[in-house]
């Protein structure tokens, strides 16, 4: 098959697209002929050698996490799938025409989702549902989802509406506009200072940025309440021993995939989609990712 192959750690320019083994089905194994991968955060800090401590690439290695495309066999002892099934999954060397996956990690696009599009989903939904869950918040809570214009946060917004929370888009005074698109009860800005500072004491916060914006936001969460992060705890959360820091590490779910899948679907939830580019030109993806702001780029071998 062909994939991209990373044999150092470096710039975009170490993603080569090269002839690599084909993996085989063993037991418990899913072979998927892919359709599409996307590029998150994670792949390109991976292949900056970023993650190397806790996450490392073995080479010459392939990359990449998101992943939707058909079942081409399955190994002994699988059930539940069979060739030709459109599926989806947080994966491993998802950068590749064809993709081994454990079926208890694997699930069933929803009918009526674009196969292609589908791999923009499973790591933002998946995280940002998790991450919301992680505050704990119920209906009558009021929850800031800060970074909420982002695909996590996003994820994160509808999953606390659809449990009858209020939710506060956090988000910089240049997306505010953005940020009364994707359902939130309303929007602050969290580079405002007047604004923050008015801001009442909130149930939780739900952050994917970190930084000095954490390090202010916490301060509204009221005693008792939580500040979950999927960027791990504040640098300042020892000033604050009445609030539950909880760091979120994202971790696949089939149901959780189901539904998130299904409400992207129903237009209940939308992931802003970028540019597709051939898995060949892999580099020049995460080169424009790395910039920002470029929606959802979804690679197609």
């Amino acid at each position: 098959m062909k994939a991209i192959v990373v044999h150092q750690y470096g710039g975009p320019d170490v993603l080569k697209f090269e002839d690599y083994p084909d993996p085989v089905a063993g037991p418990g194994d899913v072979l998927v002929r892919v359709a599409a991968s996307s590029v998150n955060p994670i792949d390109y800090k991976r292949r900056a050698g970023l993650t190397k401590d806790f996450y490392p690439l073995h080479f010459p290695g392939l990359i990449g996490v998101d992943v939707s495309g058909t079942v081409v066999s399955t190994g002994p002892g699988v059930q539940g799938f069979a060739p030709g099934d459109r599926v989806f999954s947080i994966a491993d060397n998802a950068y590749a025409e064809l993709c081994l996956i454990k079926a208890e990690n694997l699930a069933k696009v929803p009918d009526g989702l674009d196969l292609v599009e589908a791999a923009a989903l499973p790591l933002v939904t998946v995280t940002g549902n998790q991450l919301l869950a992680a505050t704990e918040i119920t209906a009558g809570h009021t929850v800031m989802v800060v970074g909420a214009v982002g695909n996590v946060g996003r994820s994160a917004v509808f999953t606390a509406k659809s449990r009858g929370a209020t939710v506060i888009a956090g988000v910089m005074q240049k997306q505010t506009r953005e940020a009364r698109t994707i359902g939130a009860d309303q929007a602050l800005a969290t580079d405002d200072d007047t604004a923050l500072a008015a801001l009442p004491p909130v149930d939780a916060i739900a952050d994917t940025v970190d930084g000095r914006t954490a390090e202010s936001l916490i301060a509204k969460v009221r005693p008792g309440g939580i500040f979950a992060s999927v960027l791990g705890a504040p640098a300042n959360a020892a000033q604050y021993p009445a609030v539950k820091v909880v760091p979120v590490f994202s971790h696949f779910d089939r149901k959780t995939l189901e539904f998130m899948a299904a409400a992207v679907r129903d237009g209940k939830l939308v992931i802003p989609l970028g540019r597709r580019f051939p898995l060949s030109q892999a580099a020049e993806a995460q080169a424009l990712a790395e910039k920002g702001g470029a929606g959802k780029i979804l690679l197609v071998p």
